[in-house]
């Protein structure tokens, strides 16, 4: 038999540093619960192991603090964001039937290496799982030590061991004799690290054979004079490192088989965390899942006085209206309706009261129909968002269990399964004053979209093939000139070959290196760019072949027969409300380059009309002068002086006609890292400076910009305070992971807690543009059609003969949908193509 055994503690800890804050409405992290059972699942699948513990620490003291008072005396207390997990953890393995083996007074170490050591002496095989070499000395022929990785796992046997060590497995305890350990705080010999101590055990065997010899060594004085001052403390090390085989748990193999699963355990506990995609991945069943769902429904109901489903619908009359199967489904008076085609049709448009799930999806079926959808009173799919925009999935089975409300295992429990759900969603909507922004953009921009979807953009594919062939033969001559310098010919989009290149044969300083090699990505080619010309070929090569592969090839294969592309613009994927595109991403093409800017060469209007490009003017940095309230910021925007000029002449105090472009650049960079939350290093990085001038250039900047200053800081406060940011309009972003210890987590969260609610407002101003924009075009009946948002701007494809009244229309909508302390900017341009309208 083959039996894994995990160490617990070691891998929930790897699971939650691993992997970014996730939690629950409620609060309750689930970030290390959620690697914790990928790697088990992805374990079991890799060693088919008949039987399975995991073993954890107990918080008693061992014998070790017995024998050393001060062992693991430096760690720090376990985050309370991860020690909240460990009690799910342990309920679903128990729920899996997996047997979890803890012995007070003795460590997972030691429960690992008793049951290993009983698998062996039993004639089994035995993998442990861990992330700790610690248990690299228990390592045998028959036993091997699965390490997990930041990337990849690294299974070590005793073979390996040898390999990358040097020594046997058992001597593993010899060297950390040696060098000690400060995650345990074992002291060592003082001075001795991993080199040194694998240099003696590999001359010498043991420590006691070391210190039997002392005098005749062949080691430096120095050396010497350590290991003789720290002799007490070396063996003292080796006891406190030596994992015990005797610890007092069955060694057994076969009590380990795992039992009987208990599904609608693990369905309750995974239903209550919101953990949906991992209810999938252990293939719980759907009878489970149900009964889950429908406990956790009565729960409610009792918590909210019988009302499970919040039902207090203002629109009770209204109809619940689904696609399912390409066809209209609707709901009415708790019964189904499956109108035909054209019923449906009728029925969308009418004047009925209607509730829909994925409003944009129906609009898109009214219009490949040449009718309309109207008086919608609630979309389930864009509340959903709202509430909850750090989700990816907003399915109906997934928001039924989010929302306790049984799903519709059949088509007639649909109707009682959405009406439900939408009095749980309008009811939260409402508690959270987010009805304003779902009636307001949300559902008015689903209708915007569909139809920019439907009506595409026009593609010049003559032209795209030609600035393929241009590319093509840009690729192959860098390519060239790279195998010149390095003097052979190697796969460059080899990240191993082309650190091999660059860092063994070129001899250039290496950067990061991992288990695969050196690493080659973009930061550290950057930070050898002045070493050595062939980096600046190596970046061209990269940008030239993604430009290729990602958009001549891409745009190509997604054009439709009459020449346009048809993005897909999705409203529920962002966090901080933007939209964005998808087959193709037009929002992703890659405009700081000339070669890139080319791209917008091949978006093109059609015969006899004209492109008009809106761009909003540093709305960012608009947003942020009003919501700071800075009057400084303010009068910039007021007296239409250049931003960046003015912010050159406050920081670096000179009068303005002194500004070089250099510090106009600098000032730049300063002005829109602050909008992201910009640190003193990644500013140095930015503008080339060092890392204290880039903190006096900050520093300064707030002192001058003191509303700037004080909004951040107030903007932050009440993120700890409240676990959320708010954009002018009050779309909301939960950040929980802000209260939490880690500090590189908390600062991240502190970061995103700035700018949410600049992006956000931003992105709200934006899709209400949309929105004004497209209403008074189909309301004046111009032959023009919003076709393309792309970040800031707007485009609209409109016959020549109204480009002119199109190009004021947009300007007078962009400009005006929204009053803030200064005014907003539209650069409103017409042109044939994308390019020439920049």
């Amino acid at each position: 038999m083959n039996i894994l055994i995990i160490d617990g503690n070691s891998i929930v800890n790897r699971a939650f540093y691993g992997i970014h804050a996730l939690s629950n409405k409620k609060g309750v992290f689930t970030n290390a619960i959620t690697g914790f059972f990928n790697i088990l699942l992805k374990l079991e699948n890799n060693f088919k192991p008949d039987c399975v513990a995991v073993a954890f620490d107990m918080k008693a003291p061992t014998f070790r603090h017995q024998m050393y008072k001060d062992y693991k005396g430096t760690r720090k207390p376990m985050p309370e964001e991860l020690a909240m997990q460990i009690p799910y953890v342990k309920k679903l393995l128990k729920a899996m039937g997996i047997v979890i083996v803890e012995k007070e007074g003795w460590e997972a170490d030691d429960i690992l290496g008793t049951i290993s050591h009983g698998a062996e002496l039993a004639g089994h095989t035995a993998v442990i799982a861990t992330g700790d070499r610690d248990s690299f000395q228990l390592v045998t022929d028959k036993v091997t030590v699965n390490l997990a990785g930041n990337k990849e796992d690294t299974l070590y046997t005793p073979e390996k061991i040898r390999e990358v060590y040097g020594v046997e497995p058992k001597q593993m305890i010899e060297v950390k004799a040696l060098m000690g350990d400060s995650s345990d705080n074992i002291p060592g010999v003082k001075g001795v690290g991993e080199k040194t101590a694998l240099d003696l055990i590999q001359k010498y065997s043991t420590i006691s054979n070391i210190y039997d010899n002392l005098d005749d060594l062949t080691i430096s004085d120095s050396l010497r004079r350590k290991l003789a001052a720290d002799k007490e403390n070396c063996f003292l090390s080796r006891e406190l490192g030596t994992i015990s085989l005797s610890a007092p748990v069955s060694t057994e193999i076969s009590d380990y088989a795992p039992a009987e699963r208990d599904e609608s355990a693990i369905a309750i506990i995974l239903t209550e965390l919101e953990m949906f995609t991992l209810l999938k991945k252990l293939n719980v069943s759907t009878n489970a899942m149900q009964q889950a769902r429908e406990a956790a429904y009565t729960k409610a109901a009792l918590e909210n006085g019988g009302n499970a489903a919040d039902e207090t619908l203002p629109d009770k009359n209204a109809a619940d209206v689904i696609l399912k199967d390409g066809g209209v489904t609707v709901c009415r008076d708790g019964k189904l309706e499956l109108p035909d085609e054209k019923a449906a049709a009728e029925f969308l448009k009418s004047d009925a009261p209607k509730r829909t799930f994925d409003l944009k999806a129906l609009y898109s079926y009214a219009m490949e129909r040449n009718s309309d959808v109207k008086n919608v009173t609630f979309d389930i799919t864009l509340a959903a968002y709202l509430l909850k925009v750090n989700s990816s999935d907003y399915s109906l089975e997934r928001l039924c269990a989010e929302y306790d409300v049984p799903a519709a295992v059949n088509d007639l429990q649909l109707p009682e399964c959405l009406y439900s759900l939408s009095g749980k969603l309008m009811n939260r909507i409402a508690a959270e004053k987010l009805g304003d922004i779902l009636e307001k953009i949300e559902m008015p921009l689903a209708k915007v979209l569909a139809a920019m979807e439907k009506d595409g953009v026009l593609l010049d594919m003559d032209g795209i093939d030609r600035f393929g062939e241009q590319l093509e033969n840009k690729i192959n001559d860098t390519e060239q000139k790279i195998y010149e310098m390095a003097g052979e010919r190697f796969n460059i989009s080899s990240p191993k070959q082309l650190g091999s290149i660059l860092f063994d044969k070129l001899m250039l300083p290496p950067g990061k290196k991992n288990h695969r090699g050196y690493s080659t990505n973009a930061d550290v080619l950057e930070e050898l760019r002045d070493k050595h010309p062939i980096i600046n070929l190596i970046t061209d090569y990269r940008a030239y072949t993604k430009l290729y592969s990602t958009y001549v090839n891409g745009l190509k294969a997604a054009v439709c027969e009459d020449g346009r592309v048809r993005s897909t613009f999705k409203q529920t994927e962002t966090r901080t409300g933007r939209i964005s595109s998808a087959e193709p991403n037009i929002q992703n093409i890659p405009v700081r380059t000339e070669l890139g800017r080319n791209m917008r060469k091949f978006f093109t209007a059609k015969e006899g009309c004209l492109l008009v490009d809106a761009d909003y003017s540093q709305i960012e940095l608009r947003v942020l002068a009003h919501l700071a309230g800075d009057r400084l910021m303010q009068q910039s925007f007021i007296n239409g002086d250049d931003i960046h000029t003015m912010t050159a002449s406050q920081v670096f105090n000179q009068p303005i006609e002194w500004v070089t472009p250099e510090l106009r650049s600098r000032a730049k960079a300063v002005n829109f890292g602050i909008v992201y939350g910009i640190g003193a290093f990644s500013l140095s990085k930015d503008i080339n400076v060092s890392v204290a001038e880039a903190k006096r250039y900050i520093e300064a900047y707030l002192s001058k910009y003191s509303g700037v200053d004080g909004f951040m800081k107030k903007t932050v406060a009440d993120a700890e305070k409240n676990l959320y940011v708010e954009t002018l309009f009050g779309r909301k972003r939960y950040i929980p992971e802000i209260r939490a210890s880690n500090k590189v987590v908390q600062a991240a969260a502190k970061r995103i807690a700035m700018n949410t609610p600049i992006q956000g407002t931003a992105a709200d101003i934006i899709k209400l543009a949309m929105i004004k924009v497209f209403d008074r075009l189909e309301k004046e009946k111009l032959p023009a059609r919003l076709i393309l948002q792309v970040h800031d701007e707007l485009i609209v494809e409109a016959e020549e003969s109204c480009a002119e009244q199109v190009a004021k229309l947009l300007k007078e909508e962009m400009e005006s949908c929204i009053k803030l302390d200064v005014p907003l900017i539209a650069d409103v341009k017409i042109g044939k193509t994308w390019f020439d309208t920049h």
